[in-house]
């Protein structure tokens, strides 16, 4: 289908932004070929044509947003062009736009009719009957002049943030509309003049940020999401937390014992967290009833244990998952780890990849945190968070005060499903795995 709409690349999308083209208009595409980076609820990522041929119009900037399901460009065969329905589109645009223009000029000449009537009865009235008449005139121009400016979403929230008048910028998108480059362009000009002179002040009192405030961020569709599904979380998801300190000991031993044996000369090399991944999953299958969630009425157990992996990336945070994890090693959950990792920080991740997953790991220990807690993804019955293994004062078997490795772990468990007696008898499963990390290579 040559016409090619906004795609809906997650289940709860339902509008995208067009974050950039990587093919400009007139240029050859393939199936399969990456046409556009598209920023959903949940993250960007690069889409690819779904048709071969020429990219023959381009409806929707970079920076607009669109509904899933609006068209954003059309890609034609050999000597194909875009239907003329196109061309129909875009007239009713300035009609619209001269109709606020006709009925002022009826206005116009009717206005002096009345007043002349008026006068040959009295003088008065003649003030009265002008003054709406000044106070209404007005406003119609600048209406017009609004909705004459054509400029893309991105460049009306650029230009409010930085005030800039939309009318006095020029346009260098298709049909002269202003683009969010033409508005930062001309912000900078006036930050240049505010520079030389007094009018420095001015330049301060951006409308958008008040007294106290640096800046203000426009929230990204994936910021947007994250948020609601805190709420969304927090609010309805009645959480309670369940932590243990494992001996992490044996664990990094482990570790040790595959570098010595070449591991570290390999490419994918596993790391703690992997074993953690693994022992959760593990875990999840001695204990399945955890491996749930709540659905109205019923509580949903899978069959199979999909492990979400959380990922931070520049805007946020993504759970790849890890489908059915159950049924791979340890070495394989590691080469999919890390594959998925880096596929979700260069925007390379398919929509099927990040949805779903029956329960998360988040390990915030690489980056020094020793305990948090983490909310949980519904409808997921629960999340682990992992803290870094750090080096404290044990009392050994012997009584005896001996430098030991300890790993915390937090269950963040949704009550509805997993009761306390149920989420303690999974870390117990969780405990005995990643202190005997043997059983993790079997």
């Amino acid at each position: 289908m040559p016409e090619i709409q906004m795609p809906k690349l997650s289940d709860t999308m339902t509008e995208g932004t067009l974050v950039a083209w990587k093919k400009k208009k007139g240029d050859q595409v393939s199936a399969g070929e990456v046409l556009a980076e598209i920023e959903t609820d949940k993250a960007t990522m690069e889409w690819e044509s779904p048709e071969d041929g020429t990219l023959t119009e381009i409806y929707v900037e970079e920076g607009g947003k669109v509904n899933v399901g609006d068209k954003i460009a059309f890609i034609g065969g050999e000597g194909e062009e875009a239907p003329k329905k196109e061309e129909k589109d875009k007239k009713p645009e300035p009609k619209e736009q001269e109709k606020p223009k006709e009925p002022k000029k009826e206005e116009k000449p009717e206005a002096p009719k009345e007043e002349k009537k008026e006068e040959k009865k009295a003088a008065p009235p003649k003030a009265e009957k002008k003054k709406p008449e000044a106070e209404d005139r007005p406003p119609a121009p600048e209406k017009v002049e609004e909705a004459r400016v054509k400029a893309s979403p991105v460049a009306r929230r650029v230009a409010a943030e930085f005030g800039v008048d939309l009318s006095s910028v020029k346009g260098t998108g298709p049909e002269g509309r202003v683009t969010e480059t033409d508005v930062r362009a001309a912000a900078k000009s006036v930050a240049a003049v505010a520079n030389r002179g007094p009018a420095k002040a001015e330049l301060k009192a951006v409308p958008s940020i008040k007294a106290g405030e640096s800046a203000r961020i426009q929230l990204s569709g994936m910021r947007k999401i994250i948020a609601q599904r805190l709420v969304e979380s927090l609010g309805p998801v009645p959480h309670f937390y369940l932590s243990i300190n494992v001996d992490a000991g044996p664990l990094m031993e482990a570790r040790e014992e595959l570098k010595s044996a070449g591991e570290e000369a390999d490419t994918a090399k596993i790391t703690v967290n992997d074993f953690v991944s693994k022992a959760a999953v593990m875990a999840a299958v001695k204990v399945p009833r955890v491996n749930a969630s709540f659905d109205g009425d019923t509580i949903v157990q899978y069959a199979d244990v999909d492990l979400g992996i959380a990922v931070a990336i520049e805007d946020g945070l993504l759970t790849p998952v890890i489908r059915a994890a159950q049924k791979k090693s340890l070495r394989e959950i590691s080469e999919l780890a890390r594959d998925l990792a880096h596929r979700a920080r260069n925007k390379r991740m398919k929509p099927e990849e990040f949805q779903g997953g029956t329960f998360t790991v988040s390990n915030l220990g690489g980056m020094g945190i020793d305990i948090f807690s983490a909310v949980i993804n519904p409808p997921q019955g629960f999340i682990l968070a992992v803290g870094k293994i750090t080096k404290v004062p044990v009392i050994d078997d012997s009584d005896q005060i001996a430098v030991g490795q300890r790993m915390s772990l937090t269950m963040s468990c949704d009550h509805r499903v997993i009761d306390g007696a149920l989420g303690a008898q999974y870390l117990k499963e969780l405990r005995q795995l990643l202190e005997n990390p043997a059983l993790l290579l079997v």
